[in-house]
């Protein structure tokens, strides 16, 4: 099957178009495609449910909250922060230990801060130092280099890995193996709690109207989480896994583009089929859609 292809229309005119591929994965077999199931990307903020996986087993201290802030790519509103400052307190450390880097001056406002205050809570738990846990060679990432590589049921020394934006380690994977690891989810311990709070809390894992917030709110029983330049994974509650990658990143392309492949699915979420498209004076002047 061809890449599923979203248009931009301003007007009555086609003004962009963007592909995007995806795949769905069931019992470890494809069971629906568009686009290149083989095509290698990073895994970027979606593999943040599986980052919190050690912290859920070792912190029995933890809520709903915690872990959803956990593995969440926020907004930096009120309510996100107050999350992160939460789990920080528990875990417990600073602020200033944070080490995802500044956005508007703030460590805490970082989108990847409550990804960084669980790394740190699992830091306390294992008795890890904190400083440098971002870096490769810190018991944290290698940790997190086993985890993932054992969720996709890939050899750890084959794990090809880089640095991703908030200067943790991110990991390469072909769509089919993000859709397989997906499906795995609640299988793997630490998982059902995971997905529990990420569904239970889906305004925290990223905000109002965006695509994996609103499928969760959409969707009773699926866990989504995206990731940077046009990812999105997600998984449903009979052990379908599902991966989006827009070819181009652009993010804009990903509800409509997610839209037609759920729609393929049998589970159409209707306000992801359209995004409006407004200019600086917020009139609408088109639409994002797929063709």
């Amino acid at each position: 099957m061809e890449p599923l292809r979203v248009v931009v229309r301003r007007g009555a005119i086609v003004e962009a178009v963007h592909l995007a591929h995806a795949v769905a994965v069931r019992n470890g077999a494809v069971v629906a495609s568009a686009g290149e199931a083989a095509l290698v990307c990073y895994f970027r903020s979606s593999a943040k449910p599986f980052q919190a996986l050690p912290v859920a087993r070792a912190r029995e201290d933890l809520d709903d909250r915690d872990l959803a802030i956990a593995s969440s790519s926020h907004l930096a509103r009120p309510d996100q922060l107050e999350a992160v400052e939460a789990l920080l307190a528990k875990a417990p450390a600073s602020e200033d230990e944070l080490e995802c880097g500044f956005e508007d001056g703030s460590r805490l406002r970082h989108n990847c801060s409550g990804k960084h205050a669980g790394m740190l809570a699992l830091c306390r738990a294992r008795g890890w130092t904190s400083r440098g846990y971002h870096l490769p060679d810190h018991p944290l990432q290698l940790a997190l280099v086993a985890e993932i590589a054992a969720a996709a049921q890939v050899d750890a020394r084959a794990l090809r890995t880089a640095v991703d934006g908030c200067g943790v380690v991110t990991f390469a994977l072909t769509l089919e193996r993000m859709a397989h690891v997906y499906s795995r989810l609640e299988r793997i311990e630490g998982g059902r709690s995971v997905a529990a709070a990420m569904r239970a809390h889906p305004e925290l894992v990223r905000g109002p109207g965006e695509p994996d917030t609103v499928l969760m709110e959409r969707l009773p029983g699926w866990t989504a989480k995206g990731g940077a330049e046009g990812l999105l994974c997600a998984c449903s509650p009979d052990g379908l896994g599902l991966v989006l990658k827009v070819a181009d990143g652009a993010s804009r392309a990903v509800a409509p583009a997610l839209s037609a492949f759920l729609v393929s699915l049998g589970h159409p979420v209707d306000e992801l089929r359209r995004v409006l498209l407004e200019n600086s004076r917020g009139e609408p002047v088109g639409e994002i859609v797929s063709d």
